[in-house]
């Protein structure tokens, strides 16, 4: 799929080159890599090698994002990790709302990830969206301000969103439930607490459902859905740094 329309200022994907060990972050829903820059230029800044992916019809137009089907936003998430493949030896993944429901995905194909760490990330439930699920019309809905606790920030995202790709996501939602139990690297989960898009029990289905041995929960108490903008941005990325550390350190013993 070709996109119609330039690349938004400030939404582009970022490199930085860093060391042996590269982390792969993908974006949610609507959003761009600028909404988890933050995590990337933090992460960069510890020595890592950080590739933010810019999903397929995102941070473009809205026009663009409705001709994407959720087997392009999986194949933007594999080009980014066969990318990162060509510059590291070891691999992980960060991803926020449906970036993490696209890290579980990838998480289920590649079993060499080394860890994934999950932020909102959406498997089973969108209240906001539920109402469009079996709908084609409006062929657009009114997103309205991003779910940030924070004050005075600003995300780079569209206005509206397709009903199409509603439709999309609640498939990708679907088809990466399914093969949850495929899942069996460490994990660390961030669960924002009050959640006005996706709801923090999503969090609570994917943990009960994957095999990993290692799993990590951090509550967030002062962001909402875009946590990775928001009040608690610093914490996710120091946590972030520990887990990876601590794995690549071999800390972990087997449970």
């Amino acid at each position: 799929m070709i996109e119609q329309y330039p690349v938004l200022r400030g939404a582009e994907s970022f490199f930085f080159k860093g060391n042996e060990i590269g982390i792969l972050i993908s974006h949610g829903f609507v959003g761009t890599p600028q909404s988890v820059s933050y995590l990337g230029e933090y992460l960069a800044s510890e020595g890592f090698t950080v590739y933010g992916v810019r999903l397929k019809g995102h941070g473009t137009h809205y026009e663009d994002m409705e001709r994407c089907s959720y087997q392009d936003w999986i194949k933007s998430i594999e080009d980014g990790f066969q990318f990162l493949q060509q510059h590291c030896s070891d691999i992980f993944v960060i991803g926020q709302s449906m970036g993490g429901t696209l890290t579980l995905n990838l998480a289920q194909k590649y079993k060499n990830i080394k860890g994934i760490m999950l932020i909102n990330a959406a498997i089973n439930s969108i209240p906001p969206m539920e109402m469009y699920k079996n709908k084609e019309t409006p062929r657009y809905v009114h997103e309205g301000e991003p779910d940030i606790k924070a004050k005075n920030v600003h995300e780079i995202t569209y206005s509206k969103a397709p009903i199409r790709s509603m439709h999309q996501l609640f498939a990708l939602m679907d088809v990466t439930r399914k093969r949850l139990s495929s899942v069996a690297c460490p994990v660390l989960a961030f669960r924002s607490e009050e959640d006005h898009v996706v709801p923090p029990e999503n969090t609570t289905y994917f943990l009960s459902a994957i095999q990993s041995e290692i799993k990590e929960v951090v509550p967030l108490y002062n962001s909402y859905h875009v946590a990775s903008m928001d009040n608690d941005k610093e914490l996710i990325a120091e946590h972030c740094s520990l887990f990876i550390n601590k794995l690549v350190s071999n800390v972990y013993k087997t449970i």
